[in-house]
């Protein structure tokens, strides 16, 4: 396992909670004055985004975001996609790390309890399963299978979640958006692997397009599991999922490897650890978003009052 990628991918991790916590403080302050000058809390469009874009916490979100992008492109290019993808899960510890910070509210017994169960989880899981680097670039034959698939998978999920509502639907739209982020994911691995060989390489193939078409597909179904329902049901749906598909491309297309044998049972406690602080996290209200509400009436600051989606600032997934 390379270390440099273990560090990169955690970077990036990071980095995603920043953004989160970064761009939901100034939601908040946007939400504040928008009340207090008479006007609903509650803004569409791109006026009220070139508004939010003012806000300096806005742009060191944004500026977060970018970084996270660059350093998981690292990650990638030292280490397996089976590695990267599910080390970023841990971008929920670091929502909670520094959520508690930034907004100065002190997380509750079970929320630290899933903070345990997911880092452990983790270290548990790359310890026992010992993901193995696989081939640089995937073949042309196996990406055009696979990228039909997946479309088709995420077809049938979208069309699906058109018949549901609530938490069915998004929790059915975040597992269709955790397959476009794994292939977006999976097409970045590919052209760093094809950086080495020049850049008429990079842009002659088609990777580069297909990576822009599936990572816009992953921001626009992204929004749409905001909007169908509560973090708590599209949550897990989108950091499992992503984790788990990564695993999957990481075999079928650069052939990468995970010790099971003897080591299947911890990899599977792991697995669960994992699911479960992950569950856990998603249900806090540190992690969903309403604990940075101050001055809130008690019935807002209920741990039992998730918000949805389409609440002012709901903190992004990704």
């Amino acid at each position: 396992m390379n270390v440099l990628a273990v560090m990169l991918a955690l970077s990036a991790a990071l980095a995603n909670g920043a953004a989160s916590v970064l761009q939901r403080r100034a939601a908040m302050e946007q939400a504040a004055s928008e009340t207090a000058g008479g006007r609903p809390a509650v803004w569409q469009g791109l006026r009220g985004l070139a508004r939010l874009a003012r806000r300096p916490f806005w742009r060191a979100g944004a500026t977060a975001l970018g970084l996270s992008a660059a350093l998981q492109a690292g990650a990638l290019a030292f280490g397996s996609l089976s590695v990267v993808q599910p080390l970023m899960v841990s971008e929920l510890l670091f929502t909670l790390l520094l959520g508690t910070v930034v907004f100065h509210h002190r997380p509750g017994g079970g929320t630290w309890l899933s903070f345990l169960m997911l880092a452990s989880g983790l270290a548990l899981f790359l310890a026992a399963a010992g993901p193995a680097a696989g081939e640089e670039t995937g073949k042309a034959g196996t990406w055009l299978l696979v990228g039909i698939s997946a479309a088709a998978v995420v077809l049938v999920l979208v069309l699906t979640a058109r018949t549901l509502a609530g938490a069915a639907a998004a929790a059915v739209l975040g597992c269709a958006t955790a397959i476009s982020f794994a292939c977006t994911a999976a097409l970045l691995k590919e052209i760093t692997g094809r950086v080495p060989e020049g850049a008429a390489e990079v842009f002659t193939t088609g990777y580069v397009y297909a990576m822009c078409c599936a990572g816009l597909l992953s921001l626009l179904l992204l929004q749409s599991t905001l909007r169908a329902g509560t973090l708590a049901a599209s949550q897990p749906a989108l950091t499992l999922g992503d984790a788990l598909v990564s695993v999957v491309l990481g075999k079928a297309l650069f052939d990468e490897r995970i010790a099971l044998g003897v080591h299947l049972l911890p990899a599977m406690s792991a697995a669960c650890l994992v699911a479960a602080g992950t569950v856990g996290l998603s249900l806090s209200p540190a992690v969903a978003g309403h604990w940075d509400s101050t001055g809130t009436t008690p019935r807002d600051s209920r741990p039992d009052r998730l918000p949805t989606a389409g609440d002012d600032g709901g903190t992004e997934a990704r």
